[in-house]
């Protein structure tokens, strides 16, 4: 009887030990991406020391202004901030939403709502960061792009920035 079961047992062991080695590889594979990602976009990052709110601004945070520049330059305080949608489901194009208060972008719940297969419930936030607006995703599945390049953490909004979900795209305007 041990005889017929000692194949099984054999097989279950060198199963298991695929399963470790592709467990593992997985890991390695995120750490690796992570730090690619951290080197080649923490420069142009803002990095979140605590959720809701941002560490010291990096140079170059949309890869076309510099944050400090804009908290020095270009207070939320110097004209009224509003999105303005170009096109988006459901939305007129040019119709424009004010951001004094902060928003949020999605399916579910939320001040601005999408009518868009690609977004989801809660999908990105727009919010008062000190002299600032700061954009930022909410995890969602197929994430948001600022200025066609994909949001990784949270970044400041300067005047013209465009931001996409999904099929929606909309214009960040300051007066």
């Amino acid at each position: 009887m041990s005889e017929s079961l000692e194949p099984i047992s054999v097989a279950l062991k060198f199963g298991f030990l695929a399963v470790l080695y592709l467990f593992l590889m997985w890991i390695v594979r995120s750490a690796w991406k992570d730090l690619r990602r951290a080197r080649d976009g923490g420069a142009g990052a803002l990095i979140a020391d605590e959720p809701g709110h941002l560490a010291a601004p990096q140079a170059d945070a949309t890869a076309m202004h510099s944050a400090a520049d804009d908290v020095l330059a270009d207070p939320i305080g110097g004209g009224e901030p509003r999105l303005v949608v170009e096109h988006a489901a459901g939305h007129p194009a040019g119709i424009a939403y004010d951001l004094s208060d902060g928003v949020t972008l999605g399916r579910g719940d939320v001040e601005i709502r999408l009518e868009d297969p690609f977004a989801s419930g809660r999908h990105a936030r727009i919010e008062r960061q000190g002299s600032m607006l700061v954009v930022e995703d909410l995890g969602s599945t197929n994430g948001t792009f600022l200025n066609e390049e994909p949001l990784r953490g949270i970044q400041p909004l300067h005047h013209g920035d465009r931001i996409r979900i999904g099929d929606s795209e909309f214009s960040y305007l300051q007066d």
